[in-house]
């Protein structure tokens, strides 16, 4: 051999060992290397890691009725790989045709796979060179015979399935009925439609969604509590969810085979409230007449038991439905705990109860109060409705300023504010729920500020602030720790912690809050700002609250324009609950815009239901109005 030709030879050798060195390093980059890479890459196609959502767990009332429960339907979903796949939807075309065929109805299960079987081999021969035609085909087949078991066109549904993408799964319908889902699994399965299946799914269901729905709040379509108490509860509510990993064929088929591993979910623990439903009704119901009738834009009703702080119903205007939640962007204010107004006179139970309480004037001690106007240096006082020297409960039943102003001014600025925070002014009363406001309570050390303070104008307050300073009266003098969640328990019923009622400090003597609550009962008796609170057999108490609206972007008070409320308690010497209506801006005409006028009614309407639901003694006799 010539030295040209060993060349040859040698670089063909030089060139095979080189090629098959590359070959034999990819093998071992294969098998060795990146074994564990590769070896998911390729199981990634046939296995599935499914999230198996833990239950979440059940909102209660205090008598154990469902607010919020969890309910199983299914999503509809679509493999679009399958769905492109010619050879895989070839059975579902196939049926599709000998179904039109007169003696299919003849045949049996298993004449029926075997002629099925037969033309998916003659379709795929007829389409080897367009099979996207034979995929047109079966989607065309399968959009006409679920369309309409899903309530949608043929249009509708097909708009749906996103046959552009490459691939991957895609939810083309939800909340599917249990119930349907089987009939439509069934469906699927006898028309031999490939490429849909379904997951379930577990969503949020709210039996009374329109009531308390600021309250309850609601969930995201992950669960995850996004207001009210799903919100601050969610801890305790959401659970973990588990898994499970399937391994399937070409198909989309579960192999028995390989089932792969699982993992069960951790479900939630239940939240037992405070409040009641049926008191929570007849607070939706009366405050929305209460709106309708005198024109209101914003309001809300609390309802408290001023012995444990537990809120028994808290409804608010305007409101929206939990399942649907149109508006809620606009409407899911929380205008109990969130709303931050000048409470007016309701707030004059503090000068009252800090001069009181420091022993500095006793339930018949005079004031005079300079007929409507009084000038302290710099500081002018006025009263629309001027009285002279009057005992200290008339100043409270007549609502005069000038009165509460001499008040405050004997307890000095100090001690007011003081005493204003003891009842819970200035800051969150903590209630277990998201977004509430403190409000704003300052000592700016302006007179002329004090003076205003003294009769509810320069205090920022919330609904919830006042119902809670109010059973501090009720209760003998303690304020208590507001709350809305009464217990956390498991499924089964076991009690893994409990709220109980707290005392938070003491705001005033328990002889204090006796001659106050005296002292409010005179406001709804004959001469007082409150009439029309009087609730037939039983004394009330209460506070009327006439506050003119402030601009906070103009800048300024609106001339004509209130926010008028009514905070009292039933029965009068020993309350059973404390109520407070707040409506905000009542546009009405057809009667005088007062807190006595206008939440007054309110009030009265409620406690009236509430006291029968609660089925309270009555402790007046009923007069009998009947003509004989």
């Amino acid at each position: 051999m010539d030295k040209k030709a060993q060349r040859r030879c040698i670089n063909l050798c030089l060139v095979l060992i080189a090629g098959l060195s590359c070959l034999s390093w990819r093998l071992v980059d294969l098998q060795v290397v990146d074994r564990a890479r590769y070896a998911e890459r390729a199981s990634s196609s046939y296995e599935r890691k499914e999230v198996v959502q833990a239950n979440r767990g059940v909102l209660l009332d205090r008598n154990e009725e469902i607010i919020a429960n969890t309910v199983i339907s299914k999503s509809v979903v679509v493999d679009i790989n399958h769905l492109k796949e010619a050879r895989h939807v070839a059975k579902g075309v196939a049926c599709s045709q000998l179904r039109q065929l007169p003696e299919w109805k003849t045949w049996d299960k298993k004449k029926r796979n075997k002629k099925v079987n037969a033309k998916v081999r003659s379709l795929l021969d007829e389409y080897n060179e367009t099979p996207s035609k034979l995929v047109d085909l079966h989607l065309e087949y399968a959009v006409a015979e679920l369309a309409r078991p899903l309530g949608l066109t043929k249009e509708e549904l097909k708009a749906k399935i996103p046959m552009s993408r490459s691939g991957g799964e895609s939810v083309i319908y939800q909340g599917l009925p249990s119930e349907l889902a089987v009939k439509l699994e069934s469906l699927i399965k006898d028309r031999r439609i490939k490429g849909f299946f379904f997951r379930e799914e577990k969503r949020r269901w709210y039996p009374a969604p329109e009531l308390a729905p600021h309250l309850v709040g609601y969930t995201s379509r992950d669960g995850k509590g996004m207001a009210g108490v799903e919100k601050s509860a969610n801890k305790w509510l959401e659970g973990a969810n588990g898994y499970q990993i399937e391994k399937r064929d070409i198909r989309g088929n579960v192999m028995p085979a390989h089932k792969g591993s699982f993992r069960p979910p951790n479900n939630g623990l239940n939240v037992q409230l405070t409040i009641d439903m049926n008191i929570q009704a007849i607070c939706e119901e009366e405050l929305e007449r209460g709106m309708e009738e005198f024109q209101g834009t914003k309001g809300c009703v609390v309802l408290m038991d001023p012995h444990t702080g537990e809120i028994l119903g808290m409804a608010n205007r305007p409101h929206y439905n939990l399942n649907v939640r149109k508006n809620v962007a606009k409407h899911g204010y929380n205008f109990a705990l969130q709303a931050v107004y000048e409470p007016g006179s309701t707030f004059k139970i503090i000068a009252a109860s800090s001069a009181m309480n420091e022993g500095l004037v006793g339930y018949d001690t005079m004031i005079n109060c300079h007929n409507g106007y009084y000038r302290d240096g710099r500081v002018v006082v006025k009263d629309d409705h001027g009285k002279g020297i009057i005992p200290f409960w008339t100043i409270i039943q007549k609502s005069n300023n000038i009165g509460s102003y001499k008040l405050a001014k004997m307890a000095g600025p100090a001690k007011y504010y003081e005493y204003a925070k003891a009842f819970g002014f200035g800051r969150q009363t903590h209630v277990q729920l998201a977004g509430e406001s403190s409000g704003r309570l300052v000592n700016t050390g302006n007179p002329t500020d004090f003076s205003r303070a003294s009769f509810g104008y320069g205090a920022n307050v919330t609904p919830l602030q006042v119902a809670n300073a109010y059973c501090v009266i009720a209760n003998g003098g303690n304020l208590m720790q507001t709350r809305v969640v009464k217990s956390i328990d498991t499924a089964s019923g076991t009690v893994i912690e409990e709220f109980k009622p707290k005392v938070l400090g003491r705001a005033i003597s328990e002889k204090t809050a006796a001659s106050m609550r005296k002292a409010l009962r005179t406001v709804t008796q004959k001469g007082g700002t409150a009439t029309q609170a009087q609730v037939p057999g039983f004394t009330t108490g209460g506070k009327t609250g006439t506050a003119v609206r402030y601009d906070s972007k103009q800048g300024g008070y609106q001339k004509g324009r209130y926010v008028v409320s009514f905070a009292g308690m039933l029965p009068a010497e020993n309350p059973a609950f404390v109520c407070v209506v707040v409506v905000d801006d009542p546009l009405t005409t057809e009667v005088k815009r007062y807190g006595g006028t206008i939440a007054g009614p309110i009030w009265q309407r409620v406690s009236e239901r509430v006291a029968a639901h609660m089925k309270l003694m009555p402790t007046e006799e009923i007069s009998n109005t009947t003509d004989s």
